[in-house]
C-alpha cells in the first residue's frame, strides 16, 4: 500500500544569517584593504571567513535551497565558497607558498572571477528589492576596483585597492542592512526597515522568493 506523498515544509528564512555573515567578512577584510596592515588583519579574517562567511553562508544557501529559492541559494553557496576559497588562498599566502610577485596577479584573476558572477547577479538582484539592488552594485563596483588594482599591483590601503576597500565597506553595511531588515520586519509582522520595490517586474520577497507559493498536489 502506497502512503501519501507530501510537500515538505518550508524552513525558517535563512536570507538575514546569511547576509549578516557576508557583511561582518566583507567589513572586515575591505578594512585591511582600506587602510592596509599586517598578516593580524589577515588572520582574523581567516577565521572568519572559514567558519562565518564560508561555512555559515553554504548553510544558508543549503537552506534556500530546501525554500526553493534558486537565487538566495545560488548567491549564499557561491558566495561561501569564495570566503572560503579566498582563506585558503591567504593560508598559502601566509605560510610562504605563493611567491610575493604571485600574489596581486593571482588574486586579481581569482577576483575577476567573481565580479562576472557578480555582474549577472546585479541584474538578478533587480527582481528582489531596491535595498539588495544596491548592495549587489556596491559589490559589483568593489570587485571591479580590487581587480584593476590588483592586475596593477597595488597594495593594501593605497590606490584602487584603498579606494575598492571604502567600496567594500558600503557593500556590508548593505548587506547588514538588508540583514537587520529581514529579520525585524518577519518579527514585526509590518514593514519597520523598508527594502524598496524591485526595479523591475512584479514584487518579490525576501532574495527573489515568491511572495505567494503554489500548493503542492497532494
Amino acid at each position: 500500500m502506497s502512503e501519501e506523498t507530501k510537500a515538505p515544509s518550508a524552513v525558517a528564512d535563512p536570507a538575514p544569517l546569511g547576509l549578516a555573515a557576508f557583511a561582518a567578512t566583507t567589513f572586515l577584510l575591505s578594512v585591511h584593504n582600506a587602510l592596509g596592515g599586517t598578516s593580524l588583519t589577515l588572520l582574523a579574517f581567516f577565521g572568519l571567513a572559514v567558519f562565518y562567511g564560508g561555512a555559515v553562508q553554504i548553510a544558508a544557501g543549503m537552506w534556500e535551497f530546501r525554500n526553493r529559492n534558486a537565487f538566495g541559494a545560488t548567491a549564499f553557496s557561491t558566495y561561501g565558497g569564495f570566503w572560503l576559497g579566498l582563506a585558503t588562498f591567504v593560508a598559502l599566502i601566509l605560510v610562504g607558498k605563493v611567491a610575493a610577485a604571485d600574489v596581486a596577479p593571482a588574486l586579481a584573476y581569482f577576483l575577476l572571477a567573481f565580479t562576472i558572477f557578480t555582474a549577472y547577479m546585479v541584474i538578478a538582484s533587480s527582481r528582489t528589492s531596491l535595498a539588495l539592488f544596491a548592495t549587489f552594485l556596491a559589490l559589483e563596483v568593489t570587485f571591479i576596483l580590487l581587480v584593476i588594482g590588483n592586475f596593477n599591483g597595488t597594495a593594501a590601503g593605497s590606490g584602487l585597492v584603498a579606494v575598492g576597500g571604502y567600496a567594500g565597506i558600503v557593500t556590508a553595511v548593505l548587506a547588514w542592512y538588508c540583514s537587520a531588515a529581514g529579520l525585524i520586519n518577519s518579527m514585526a509582522g509590518r514593514t519597520v526597515l523598508p527594502v524598496g520595490s524591485p526595479i523591475w517586474g512584479a514584487p518579490a520577497g525576501p532574495l527573489g522568493r515568491p511572495l505567494a507559493r503554489p500548493q503542492a498536489q497532494a
